[in-house]
């Protein structure tokens, strides 16, 4: 395991621990819509990054980050690496205080926006020959990069645009942050990208249909 994503799990681990025993840490530190807005408590677009409701929640991330990152590392280096990860949780969190900023009481924690970031970089470099696998569920249940992609993005915009009570899962985070690992990816490796371009649109599909509704159509919050 590479030194710098071994100090990426173990920092959420130790910080997320800590949201787990001390209430006020994980208050301080959570995703929240006034506290950034009205306080300006610019901290939490990072910090929420490495908070977590609960231990599953916090293994399904860091297991999802730990089976992508290999690709990423590969195609970007560590600092590009860093870059995608840090700039998707931000931009991930940003895009979520856009899209609910007439809902003060709105809170998110999770790696989620990241980790995002870190699977659709890679997937973006090989569309095709990468292969995303089910938890638990053999190889053979593997889907090509794109069409997890697709599916992906598709249900993430139509839960984002349709919300249902009780959901809990920061779908504005996802997007954003996979998003900004997508962009990423076609800026730091134009080449590879226009090779994939076919692939790359039809995954993108439902994120142009996002963009037009939300800035368009303005529906948002």
């Amino acid at each position: 395991m590479h030194p710098v994503l071994i100090a990426i799990i173990a920092i959420t681990v130790i910080i997320s621990l800590a949201g787990f025993q001390n209430i006020s840490v994980f208050e301080k530190y959570k995703f929240n819509v006034s506290a950034i807005k009205y306080k300006k408590e610019y901290i939490r677009l990072l910090s929420a990054g490495f908070l977590h409701a609960d231990y599953m929640h916090l293994f399904l991330n860091m297991y999802v980050l730990y089976s992508f990152s290999f690709g990423a590392l590969y195609y970007f280096g560590v600092s590009g690496f860093m870059i995608t990860y840090i700039g998707a949780i931000i931009l991930g969190n940003l895009f979520s205080l856009y899209i609910y900023k007439n809902q003060g009481w709105y809170s998110a924690i999770g790696a989620s926006g990241g980790v995002s970031g870190i699977v659709f970089a890679s997937v973006a470099m090989n569309p095709v020959q990468s292969s995303i696998g089910i938890i638990f569920l053999p190889p053979e249940f593997s889907i090509p990069g794109f069409v997890f992609g697709l599916l992906y993005f598709s249900y993430s915009v139509y839960m984002m645009l349709n919300p249902k009570p009780h959901d809990n899962i920061g779908h504005a985070a996802h997007l954003g942050g996979a998003a900004f690992g997508l962009v990423y990816a076609v800026a730091t490796e134009p080449e590879v990208a226009f090779s994939n371009i076919y692939f790359l649109g039809v995954m993108s599909l439902p994120l142009l249909y996002m963009a037009y509704q939300v800035f368009v159509k303005k529906r948002i919050g």
